[in-house]
């Protein structure tokens, strides 16, 4: 193919390697943002009739162009010329000449550069993505919020080193994610706010010849504001990077929330089962239901996080303004978007419908599990903890020794006989669960209106 047919083809005489011509496309990918192409070309054109380097006809020409194209994408009718419509861009001025002719299309690119273009586009397309990722991530905030209501009466283990620890509530451990979740979602505002700044009319790199109102261009496409710099304008990727490190960070805690669910989905805990609708089977073994779905979400963290250390990398030793290299942009922020919607949904899905076994989780439940508690009952009666947890440590080992199922069976002699401070109402404060939940009453604490205030501290959050 000839490289006159190029945008930049004027500078080249011969003919470009067919293996170069594909190895430099990037219309199979980037071709996501059609619409936010048309939308920066459109007003683009209202810019330059401001500046009177288009009259009123030529920009309404162009915009009526743009909407014919546009509309080509919608109903998949657009046709890709391979080896010309080497990305989004050329495709629309190509196919925008094709419309309404060259003369007026050709018209449209004045003082401005696919490296400014492609920035704006990219900024747009990304402004839409993180708006249907925060509705889908506000839905499973929403998810877990529901579920912590409608199951706070029902308590379970709490685990360290996944040891049974202490008994907690069932909506402490949905509230401790859904806490992590509602940072990402914080996190997610801020960082909308630096995506949506405009680069059109950095030019190449040097800036508009025509002085183009940017602020107008701002506006005109939603932004809240312009990039500042335009060296910059056209080679910043930060906004990139920290949506992949947002999303990192946000599958990272998918992840952990998943592991606690594939751990608890076992015949050896029992304490959920997850709807068939988030459920496979095995190929060989009848019997079986995994949880496929949550595997996936733990799986998909390490993609994530991979396309963002890869991009990283990419970055690392660029010199300033655009470098072909910064292409290699678009590949994984697309395919990191797509897996994080997807992956709040499904979550969402698995947490809505998910059924929990609050029998397994009550006999879960062992007196052993308050021994602390039993060290707290002396402390409230003057015993220094050091020799609470001494004494409390003592009483397992005597219950051991004794063969008794926990130390709830100790009598009120054996305590004596460890401490005399230890009274008759020792059982009636130690051994009992729903108590030893309700004491742990600081904020941050299982106690039932603790986690109330959590759930409204991320209502508060969703509502903001």
């Amino acid at each position: 193919m000839a490289s006159s047919t190029k945008l930049w083809g004027g500078r080249f005489t011969g003919a470009t390697d067919p293996l170069m011509t594909v190895y430099n496309e990037s219309i199979h990918y980037d071709r996501h943002m059609h619409t936010a192409d048309v939308r920066g070309s459109q007003a683009y054109a209202k810019a330059m009739h401001l500046r009177g380097i288009l009259t009123e006809h030529e920009r309404d020409e162009i915009i009526r162009g743009l909407d014919l194209v546009e509309a080509e994408w919608e109903a998949g009718t657009f046709k890709i010329i391979p080896g010309v419509d080497e990305d989004i861009h050329t495709a629309n001025e190509r196919r925008l000449g094709e419309i309404i002719g060259t003369h007026i299309a050709g018209k449209l690119h004045t003082g401005r550069s696919r490296n400014d273009q492609v920035a704006t586009d990219m900024r747009i397309w990304l402004r839409g993505k993180l708006e249907e990722i925060e509705g889908f991530l506000t839905d499973l905030l929403k998810a877990h919020v529901g579920r912590a209501e409608q199951d706070m009466h029902v308590l379970m283990p709490g685990y360290t080193h996944l040891q049974r620890a202490q008994p907690i509530r069932w909506s402490h451990w949905v509230m401790a994610h859904a806490l992590s979740f509602s940072s990402d979602l914080e996190r997610l505002r801020e960082l909308y706010k630096r995506v949506n700044k405009c680069p059109l009319g950095s030019g190449a790199l040097a800036g508009n010849p025509f002085e183009v109102d940017r602020e107008f261009l701002a506006k005109e496409l939603g932004f809240e504001g312009v990039v500042g710099n335009s060296l910059l304008g056209v080679s910043d990727r930060d906004f990139i990077v920290e949506t992949l490190q947002w999303a990192a960070l946000a599958m990272n805690h998918i992840s952990k929330w998943a592991e606690d669910l594939i751990i608890y989905s076992t015949a050896e805990f029992g304490f959920i089962s997850l709807a068939d609708a988030y459920s496979t089977g095995s190929s060989l073994m009848p019997q079986k239901k995994n949880p496929d779905s949550l595997e996936l979400l733990r799986g998909k963290s390490g993609r994530v996080f991979g396309q963002m250390a890869g991009f990283m990398y990419t970055l690392k030793g660029l010199p300033s303004t655009y470098n072909k290299d910064l292409q290699e942009d678009k590949e994984p922020l697309f395919d990191c978007v797509r897996t994080v919607a997807d992956s709040f949904q499904i979550a969402t899905g698995v947490l809505s419908t998910l059924k929990i076994n609050e029998q397994k989780m009550r006999e879960a439940l062992t007196m052993d599990m308050l021994a602390t508690d039993l060290a707290d009952y002396l402390v409230r009666k003057g015993v220094p903890f050091r020799q609470t947890h001494h004494i409390s440590g003592a009483a397992v080992r005597l219950a051991e020794e004794r063969g008794f199922s926990g130390i709830d069976k100790l009598t009120l002699e054996d305590y004596k006989g460890l401490c005399d401070v230890f009274e008759e109402d020792v059982h009636a404060e130690v051994f009992d669960f729903e108590k030893s939940v309700e004491k742990r009453a600081a904020i941050g604490g299982p106690a039932r209106h603790r986690v109330l205030e959590q759930i409204e501290k991320v209502k508060a959050v969703l509502g903001a």
